[in-house]
């Protein structure tokens, strides 16, 4: 499993080695050390689960001061799980958190300015990662089943090549912790747009046929997929193995849960270590 644990003041939080060597500073929270309650406990860090706010502030503070960021310098992605990404800087710093955002029906952000902390928030859909080595740019991007039919870390590595000049060979790309195939069922529909978008002799790898028209799905190779088509080395991507349901008494998951969860965050800025 490529990810460490760490214990910062109580607040338990996990980092991706292929971003600690390269100094980038980063983290994904879990369920520990926060002060929300009953199936928000106790680490969430969404103002959109009907919890208080304070305690979603106090979460915030606890989190960002385990990882290292100001919390006023947070600009928070508005996910609908479409493919827009855009791109932020120090003049987005508060938005969603401090302050109303007009980053409406984004599901990426992208950066260069070392004054903007990226936020992306899930509870099984897949956390996409991405450094830019030589241009030090990042990104962060939710992609949930139609982001991953969609392409959305495509897109990312499109998006970053368009803003920075980023080429795929210089980028390190992380698959954060999500729902695993074993944890995953899809009807038959969803299986259908992923034959739709995938070669044929990727479907094998992808879904896994049970009975009912049922399939289980795996989204992890899904992206790995994506960013290895789009440039990416393979020795430059890293899927984390770790399964939001599987591990639901650590992380948040809405299948694990039915929905009665808060929501994890990730968090990347290109302030050093």
């Amino acid at each position: 499993m490529k990810i460490k644990k760490n214990i910062k003041n109580g607040v338990t939080y996990l980092t991706f080695p292929i971003f600690e060597n390269a100094g980038v500073r980063h983290g994904f929270s879990t369920r520990l050390g926060g002060v929300s309650q009953g199936d928000l406990g106790s680490m969430n860090l969404s103002f959109s689960r009907g919890d208080d706010p304070e305690r979603v502030m106090e979460n915030h503070r606890r989190f960002a001061a385990a990882v290292g960021y100001p919390v006023e310098n947070l600009v928070f992605s508005d996910q609908v799980h479409d493919t827009v990404i855009r791109r932020v800087d120090a003049s987005d710093c508060g938005k969603g958190i401090l302050r109303e955002s007009d980053l409406k029906g984004v599901d990426g952000l992208v950066t260069d300015d070392p004054e903007a902390v990226l936020m992306t928030f899930f509870a099984d859909c897949v956390p996409l990662f991405l450094y830019d080595k030589k241009h030090h740019a990042i990104g962060a991007v939710h992609s949930g089943w139609r982001g991953t039919v969609g392409r959305i870390g495509a897109r990312a590595v499109e998006k970053m090549r368009d803003e920075f000049g980023s080429v795929p060979d210089d980028l390190l790309a992380v698959v954060g912790p999500s729902i695993c195939q074993d944890c995953y069922e899809v009807s038959e529909d969803v299986a259908e747009a992923f034959r739709q978008e995938f070669k044929e002799e990727q479907w094998e790898e992808l879904l896994m046929a049970k009975p009912e028209h049922k399939y289980q799905m795996d989204l992890w190779r899904a992206n790995e997929i994506i960013l290895t088509e789009s440039g990416i080395p393979a020795s430059q991507i890293q899927v984390c193995g770790l399964c939001t349901c599987c591990h639901s008494d650590f992380l948040f998951s809405h299948r694990a849960s039915g929905g009665k969860r808060g929501n994890l965050a990730g968090v990347m800025t290109r302030m050093p270590l």
